[in-house]
């Protein structure tokens, strides 16, 4: 295997390991918002049942 091969395998190796790490951030992110938003319908219901 040539030089060139050997560097260019590395970089995409990179490359990979930073989008799984961007793509694992997301994930987080986009979790918090969805248990942030049941959390308030949860509420929400909970405060509707209460007045009646």
């Amino acid at each position: 295997m040539s030089e060139a091969d050997k560097d260019l395998k590395e970089r995409d190796r990179t490359i990979a390991e930073n989008e799984s790490e961007r793509q694992t951030t997301g994930d987080i992110r986009v979790s918090t918002w969805a248990i942030a938003a049941a959390v308030l319908i949860g509420l929400a219901v909970f405060g509707w049942m209460l007045a009646r």
